[in-house]
């Protein structure tokens, strides 16, 4: 039985790593994007980047991000294209029940207020 409520609760962690409407928006953009700077990220969900980082510690904790270094950039991914269908899977079974669930737009870079390399050539260009 241990090894059953074990499963469980690695399941448990994994949802409450996602059930925080910040960290759902950023794997939501990662899902659109594809790959996000952290300082994209920052000006994508208008927060602070102590804030932003924390939410993507707790992901990346939960093996629902992955990271790369370039420099002193940070990019962020999802690990797994699946994180994407959850996400789509539920606003399908929110739908199901009648409860609209609109997601906010994810805009192209050159985000407004990023300094990262893909916006700040995009924006000289």
């Amino acid at each position: 039985m241990k090894n059953k409520a074990h499963g469980y609760r690695k399941q448990a962690e994994l949802l409450k790593a996602m059930a925080h409407p910040t960290r759902l928006r950023i794997l939501e953009i990662l899902a659109h994007t594809g790959e996000c700077c952290v300082c994209h990220l920052t000006a994508v969900v208008r927060q602070r980047q102590p804030y932003v980082s924390q939410h993507l510690m707790v992901l990346r904790a939960q093996g629902l991000v992955t990271d790369r270094k370039d420099g002193v950039m940070v990019y962020y991914r999802l690990a797994d294209e699946r994180v994407a269908e959850l996400l789509s899977l539920a606003r399908e079974l929110l739908g199901a029940s009648g409860e609209q669930v609109p997601i906010a737009a994810i805009p192209e870079p050159p985000v407004a207020g990023c300094p990262c390399p893909v916006c700040a050539a995009l924006a000289t260009q």
